[in-house]
């Protein structure tokens, strides 16, 4: 039997075994709480932050409660939300690769269609045939509309000094005493005075049909506004000769009967001249007809060079309908009239009628075919001309009719030969692009050439 002092109380000592327990089992948690701390701190790479401590009294437990780790919370939050944008949008790693991807397949598959079109036989320089492709294949408003924006940053200013004198044209001046004057035009009044020596005055090109030239041409001043421009014109006697078209290697496109593409061999002892034709034929917005095949459907109301079997060419709006008659061997139609009963065409100021490449108003190389009172031809040419300033140009070189042909420096072009057999070949204006040759071997655009009706002999007037 347990005997306690005098005055202990029995319970105080069973207080003081419980107090003792309670102490070492606190010590004990705590220790724990410190261990697992350390593991926690070890296994994660941020701290969690000081605990927060709560007082107890005797027999209670301090404990410390750690933050909740923010890798774990940050870890489940991305992977939800991960999950949830893939389950609920597109996967844009993947929409990038495949458009990428699809973008990589379209550049090679234009880089061979280039290399394949450039690898084809041409007549055009490098560089105005790749834009031609570049219209053709990837954006013909793109091509369009740089050229615009050149042509306008271009664009002549008015006024200024006059040239001081006229380029050389042709071959020597006409000697009209050998010459009856209703044989010849009259020369073409200068626009500008005081004329220049020759201005307006019209010169031989080198050969002679019987005693009398069948082609003329001289260059004036055709603006006052713009006193440095010269136009260049020349004038062709059908009398003396004859003009035929012929196809060119891609133009008019399609499969028919081509020819040789150039001056034909057995008709260069003849040959006189050759001239540049008109637009490509999807921008002529015409038809096309040439050795008895209809590569495209004549329009009523087009402006049209016509070839009769009579060998005559006409200018004239056409209104005898999609298929020529039998005595029509070629019909070359381009945009509207430009000059008809003498009087420019009163719709020269709407541009929507004058082609989508560069319409009507911007100032480039433009050319064009009209027939005078007389029924002889005239083709004229110039750099910074509108529609309705290539009109006046006909005009007043004596044109009745006429049409717009082609435009540009690359495509401009009038080459007259001094001896036969398209021998010392002269442009007639120097800011014409292509050589003297061009149309002595194959071409990719049709062209017109000017035949003698009969043998030719050569002068120098």
């Amino acid at each position: 039997m347990t005997t306690y002092g005098r005055g202990q109380d029995p319970g105080d000592s069973f207080d003081a075994v419980g107090t003792d327990d309670a102490r070492r089992r606190q010590l004990e948690l705590e220790r724990e709480e410190r261990r697992r701390e350390r593991e926690r701190r070890r296994a994660t790479s941020a701290s969690t932050g000081p605990g927060r401590q709560r007082s107890q009294s005797v027999g209670q437990q301090v404990k410390t409660r750690p933050l909740p780790r923010p890798e774990r919370v940050e870890s489940r939050g991305g992977q939800g939300s991960r999950r949830r944008r893939q389950g609920s949008g597109p996967n844009w790693r993947l929409v990038r690769r495949v458009a990428l991807g699809f973008l990589a397949l379209i550049l090679v598959l234009e880089g061979v269609s280039y290399v394949r079109f450039m690898s084809q036989p041409s007549s055009v320089p490098f560089g105005p045939r790749t834009v031609e492709w570049v219209r053709a294949n990837i954006s013909s408003w793109l091509v369009d509309q740089v050229e615009l924006e050149y042509y306008s940053w271009n664009a002549p200013a008015k006024g200024g000094p006059t040239i001081k004198t006229l380029p050389a044209v042709g071959m020597g001046t006409v000697n009209l005493s050998q010459v009856a004057a209703s044989q010849l035009p009259p020369s073409i009044t200068p626009v500008i005075q005081p004329a220049l020596p020759g201005e307006g005055v019209w010169r031989t090109t080198g050969l002679n049909v019987g005693s009398t030239p069948p082609v003329l041409v001289t260059t004036f001043r055709s603006d006052p506004n713009y006193p440095r421009m010269v136009a260049g014109v020349a004038w062709i006697d059908q009398r003396k000769a004859r003009v035929i078209l012929i196809p060119g290697r891609y133009e008019p496109p399609g499969s028919g009967p081509r020819g040789p593409m150039q001056v034909p061999f057995d008709l260069r002892s003849q040959l006189l001249a050759t001239f540049n034709s008109g637009f490509r034929l999807e921008d002529s917005r015409g038809g096309f007809y040439a050795n008895g095949h209809l590569w495209a459907p004549l329009v009523n109301g087009m402006a049209t060079a016509v070839g009769y079997s009579n060998g005559l060419v006409n200018i004239i709006p056409w209104q005898g309908g999609a298929t020529p008659p039998v005595n029509v061997v070629f019909a070359r139609q381009n945009l509207p009239m430009i000059v008809n009963e003498g009087k420019p065409n009163p719709n020269l100021n709407d541009s929507a009628q004058w082609g989508t490449t560069l319409g009507n108003a911007i100032r480039v190389w433009r050319s064009g075919l009209g027939i005078d009172k007389n029924g002889n031809l005239i083709y004229a040419a110039a750099d910074q001309q509108t529609v309705g300033s290539l009109a006046q140009i006909l005009i007043h070189a004596g044109a009745v009719r006429a049409m717009e042909t082609d435009i540009n420096y690359q495509w401009v072009s009038f080459i007259s030969y001094a001896t036969a057999n398209g021998g010392v070949p002269s442009k007639l204006l120097g800011g014409i692009d292509h050589g003297g040759t061009r149309y002595l071997s194959p071409d990719d655009r049709d062209f017109f050439a000017v035949i003698a009706r009969a043998s030719v002999t050569q002068t120098h007037g």
